[in-house]
């Protein structure tokens, strides 16, 4: 099924074309322009015709003679006679047009299709295309997707040279809708075309994928801060406080004057030290806390592990190591803004 664009919205079009890559082409309306406020025209479709693979433009006349006499204006702009569908509304002047100008190697669409009776008459005089309108139609309150079914069998059947474009799309309901039903082309508004590849269940087993290649792939080292909030046995309570007050952090890791991990203190050890013995422990030093020897992690290590430490041991910080000396900390924090935390 040929995939075509449905727009007059410069932006939308090189946006589309450019990214995709694959459409068929492109249609667009007077209606659309209009909307977009253009009033070149002629220029707006030599622009575009440099743009899309295939080009639908619109070939307006009262009578035959006018429409032929206008799509033979259109292609001496110097528009190229492959890559350009002239589009004419359904009507016994539109489809002798139709006749007139298929006979001479040109591309029609014959468009704005609301019975099997004009869709009959449109593949009869050689349209390249036939084109109902699905959701006009089920505006009124027709059964629009038996109208394509019905054009569609009349192709197969009959083996008339013509491919029914299923057009005034709506939603992405629309799109299944003609790929169950075999049409050949779909027009698609920019708008629901982008929604063709989404669905919530998609996203989140593809957010799983990129949650689960990090946690195998990065190391602990990739993610610590660059704050590494380290104070000495002689450092006092106040002075950790800002310590972790600084980094972010809620803990520090005491050392000694080596460098040798000694311990870590948290807001938790604050919090139920000032419940036991007040203010005064501000001024205590951390030589004077009994510690014990906290959790590590090499930073070499996988996120993969650092997830395992947290959830089996429920704590909330890690001392990170090098060579076995603290080098930074890792918080439950850093994981789960990270969307590592399951």
């Amino acid at each position: 099924m040929e995939l075509y664009l449905d727009s007059a919205d410069i932006n939308e079009i090189e946006e589309a074309f450019g990214k995709l890559g694959f459409l068929a082409g492109l249609t667009t309306t007077p209606t659309f322009m209009h909307r977009h406020g253009i009033t070149d025209v002629d220029g707006m479709i030599l622009k575009l015709a440099k743009i899309v693979p295939v080009l639908q433009i619109e070939a307006l006349g009262e009578t035959a003679d006018e429409i032929y006499k206008e799509a033979h204006r259109l292609d001496k702009l110097g528009l190229d006679k492959e890559k350009t569908v002239y589009k004419i509304p359904v009507s016994l002047e539109g489809v002798r047009a139709c006749k007139m100008l298929t006979n001479e190697g040109f591309k029609v669409n014959v468009h704005l299709v609301y019975t099997l009776q004009q869709a009959y008459m449109a593949m009869a005089a050689g349209a390249t295309y036939v084109c109902p309108l699905v959701g006009r139609l089920q505006d009124q309150g027709h059964d629009a997707l038996a109208l394509v079914e019905q054009c569609v069998d009349a192709v197969e059947i009959y083996g008339y040279d013509t491919k029914i474009m299923f057009s005034s799309v709506r939603h992405a309901e629309h799109v299944r809708n003609a790929i169950n039903m075999g049409v050949h082309t779909c027009t698609v508004p920019w708008k629901v075309m982008k929604a063709l590849t989404e669905n919530n269940f998609t996203e989140l087993g593809t957010q799983q994928f990129f949650e689960h290649t990090k946690l195998m792939t990065v190391k602990v080292k990739d993610i610590i801060s660059t704050e590494n909030p380290i104070v000495l046995p002689e450092t006092t309570v106040l002075d950790a406080i800002l310590g972790m007050t600084e980094s972010g952090f809620g803990a520090v890791t005491v050392v000694d004057e080596n460098g040798s991990l000694k311990g870590i203190f948290t807001d938790g050890d604050l919090r139920r030290n000032i419940k036991e013995n007040g203010k005064a422990i501000l001024q205590k030093t951390m030589a004077e806390f009994q510690f014990k020897m906290p959790v590590t992690i090499d930073q070499d290590a996988l996120l993969n592990e650092a997830v395992k430490i947290f959830k089996d041991k429920k704590i909330d910080n890690i001392i990170v190591t090098a060579n076995g000396k603290p080098c930074g900390m890792i918080d439950v924090q850093d994981l789960i803004k990270l969307n590592l935390w399951g």
